[in-house]
């Protein structure tokens, strides 16, 4: 190991400070541990801004390479929406992003040592994730575990830190036509055509799960092979509807197990003829919505002290009420960042077990913010039921940090909980992706807290998405004037 750690130790990425003193002693012990198994190809990803993995695959004998020199990719993957279209000017005079980013020029991608998994469903592969970066290895405004990094650190000033669990739901739906004819290779390509695993509207029920047992059981052995800390398998309300629950973890770790979680699923579910979406709502007959539950405990960052805990039934602490009142004081600008989709903006319906207004109420699932806190609970929390589990995470995080700490630092006071959820009089969540990007360009708050440069590259990226989904002629269109006029 000691001709691998001085290699590394003299490489561009340690030379820049990139790769610290304390850190080449994991990273040697790594490179030693993969030229010495039979591994035969390394995925070297990086979350792009919709929270998709993106990256290269080298052969095993070149991974020493990425520790000493890095490893490029072209700068137009962080400029697309989720057709994959380029959708800033890379080729003008202006590409409208910061850093020179324009000729679709290369990117820097550092990988973390601490994300090497090697894939139980591909044995001869393993994954490594990285943060995207400037050529020069600064560090990007908009790179997404760097966003979620800064946030943390932020916390950290403060001698806090957030705990968070997470409940995920999606579909898995059999696979009848995967479209693949030539006229279906389109920007984005024709939707796959399925049909249902099971019926659904049977929450919870055992015989359900049975039926879906087996494959249940694949995606969960999968899960404890990539050290994902999983919990609980459950059937959901609708037709062909799952959700996973994860014990609690810190929420770097968290938003690198939920790419982990997502990505692991699709490509299981793929091998097996099956199509996993993570989609809000599919445009399915009889389709439930999913949605992404995160709880969140604040703790002292020296003692693990949970921080919410009340001292007297029914009241709140301090911390818990601060973070609770910047949870809802920021929900409508974090709207982008927690629902990011067209779609997801579908789910904000009453009496859906999904919230449409921005409020909280004492373990009220109706409610955007749910209390689960007593008097010497250690498990005392609060859960966010407002996001859509298409949500890049380590943005989702942030927003959820940044809002929350504003709350406890300007004092704020949690308002009285709500017991009717969908009566009361509060303010609704923005009800269109369109008005979600209106309320997060405007944002005094995250323009000070992400910077403007952040601000404007992602309302660019949504913008266009909504400019081609309202430009689109839409089935309703056509049967409310085709036969009219």
């Amino acid at each position: 190991m000691t001709d691998t750690r001085s290699a590394i130790a003299k490489g561009a990425l340690a030379q820049a400070g990139l790769i610290g003193d304390a850190d080449l002693d994991k990273v040697a012990a790594l490179v030693d541990r993969v030229a010495q198994s039979d591994l035969e190809t390394i995925r070297v990803l990086f979350a792009d801004q919709h929270g998709i993995l993106r990256g290269k695959t080298i052969v095993a004998g070149a991974f020493a390479s990425i520790f000493t020199s890095g490893l490029a990719a072209p700068s137009s993957l962080l400029l697309k929406d989720t057709a994959h279209r380029t959708v800033f000017p890379i080729w003008s005079d202006d590409p409208g992003v910061s850093g020179g980013m324009g000729g679709a020029g290369d990117i820097l991608m550092l990988p973390d040592p601490d994300t090497f998994r090697i894939l139980p469903w591909s044995p001869h592969s393993a994954w490594i994730f990285c943060d995207p970066r400037f050529k020069s290895g600064a560090v990007m405004p908009f790179s997404p575990r760097d966003v979620l990094k800064s946030a943390i650190a932020k916390m950290e000033v403060q001698d806090m830190a957030l705990v968070v669990g997470l409940e995920v739901e999606f579909h898995v739906f059999e696979r009848i036509d995967p479209r693949l004819d030539h006229a279906d290779a389109t920007m984005p390509g024709k939707p796959v055509q399925t049909r249902n695993l099971a019926q659904g509207y049977q929450f919870l029920t055992e015989t359900l799960y049975s039926q879906a047992e087996p494959l249940l059981d694949d995606l969960r052995r999968h899960c404890q092979a990539l050290n994902l800390p999983v919990r609980s398998m459950e059937i959901e309300m609708g037709p062909s509807q799952f959700e996973f629950t994860f014990d609690p973890a810190d929420p770097l770790t968290h938003a690198d197990n939920m790419m982990m979680f997502r990505t692991m699923v699709k490509e299981v579910c793929a091998r097996q003829g099956l199509h996993a979406t993570f989609m809000c709502k599919p445009s399915v007959p009889n389709a439930a919505a999913s949605g992404w539950h995160l709880h969140q405990s604040v703790v002292d960052a020296k003692t693990g002290r949970n921080l919410m805990i009340p001292d007297e039934p029914d009241t709140l602490s301090d911390v818990a009420s601060g973070w609770i009142a910047g949870l809802l004081a920021h929900a409508e600008e974090s709207c982008l960042l927690t629902t990011p989709t067209v779609n997801g903006y579908k789910r904000y319906r009453p009496h859906q077990l999904a919230p449409d207004r921005i409020q909280w109420g004492r373990d009220n699932r109706g409610a955007m913010v749910r209390g689960l806190m007593a008097p010497g609970d250690n498990a005392s929390r609060v859960e966010n039921r407002v996001a859509e589990t298409t949500a890049n995470p380590y943005y989702f995080f942030a927003s959820q940090i940044l809002s929350g700490l504003d709350g406890i630092l300007q004092g704020m006071k949690a308002p009285e909980p709500v017991e009717t959820p969908y009566d009361a009089d509060a303010v609704h969540l923005p009800e269109s992706l369109l008005s979600a990007i209106q309320h997060f360009a405007g944002s005094e708050f995250y323009r000070s807290q992400l910077g403007d440069a952040f601000v404007d590259y992602l309302t660019t990226i949504r913008k266009a998405e909504w400019d081609r989904y309202h430009l689109t002629i839409s089935e309703w269109e056509q049967t409310e004037y085709f036969g009219l006029f």
